[in-house]
């Protein structure tokens, strides 16, 4: 299997990209594993989802030798199974209310980006390197990449890096905006761990509301949107999570949101 998806009793499911020998390149095989660790995800209500990769590279982009193998109309068919598998795995994983944790080593390129964008807290190694790598071999993004860079970045960062294919650090990406933190690479699985920790003991329909509140407000104007914010925030405040972060705030304790979510 070039991707496994292991969720654990407590609802912290463990996504791994497994063609380490190959740089974690994207196929149609992978593409499809993504799809179904997605969905996976989506089918056990998990409450955090860490993303990492075997091997050297986090991902260094689509499959080429793959793609090489056929040209023409047969190869524009193969390349758009490959995406639509790609892309619907973003929208399930980001339709979730669990938030997603990345951790990148080594390369990472084209659709690896993507991988790296679309989650909403990114480790990145300290040795590890970036680049869009699409207009280098002539073609354009795919993985959001031309979605999420624009709206981490900016447009003309985002323009730099897409048509100059220039290599950057992990310093650098994490001081654009690309990237949360950046950690020794011996500590890197360790630190990306503990944070999906954290997270998996979290409210999770409070992350899920917000992360849709911070996706709709880079589009949507002040008005509506403060007032799905005032809608979410009620939401959140009578449900089980609310109740019992309050609770905890008020009898000065932690919050058990784990066990509010089950009801119990």
């Amino acid at each position: 299997m070039t991707v496994t998806a292991e969720i654990d009793d407590g609802g912290l499911a463990r996504v791994t990209l497994r063609r380490g020998e190959a740089g974690n390149a994207i196929g149609l095989e992978t593409a499809h594993g993504l799809l179904d660790a997605a969905r996976a995800c989506e089918r056990a209500s998990v409450r955090a989802v860490l993303l990492t990769a075997e091997g050297k590279s986090f991902c260094v982009g689509g499959d080429l030798r793959e793609f090489s193998l056929l040209s023409g109309e047969a190869l524009e068919k193969h390349l758009i199974a490959v995406t639509e598998a790609l892309h619907e795995a973003l929208r399930t994983f980001a339709a979730l209310d669990a938030p997603m944790v990345a951790a990148v080593q080594g390369a990472v390129a084209g659709a690896g980006i993507g991988l790296a964008a679309a989650a909403d807290v990114t480790l990145a190694a300290d040795s590890a390197s970036f680049t869009a790598a699409y207009t280098g071999i002539g073609y354009s993004p795919d993985a959001g990449v031309s979605w999420f860079l624009p709206r981490l970045l900016g447009p003309k960062r985002a323009l730099d890096l897409l048509l100059t294919n220039r290599r950057t650090s992990a310093a650098e990406v994490a001081a654009l905006g690309l990237v949360s933190r950046v950690v020794p690479a011996g500590h890197l699985p360790e630190e990306a761990a503990r944070t999906a920790e954290v997270l998996r003991r979290g409210p999770t329909a409070a992350f899920g509301a917000t992360r849709r509140l911070v996706a709709a407000g880079l589009t949507s104007p002040l008005g509506p949107h403060l007032d799905r914010e005032a809608r979410a925030l009620a939401a959140a405040a009578a449900s089980d999570e609310g109740r019992e972060g309050v609770a905890a705030f008020l009898g000065k304790r932690a919050p058990d949101f784990t066990r509010a979510a089950s009801g119990t």
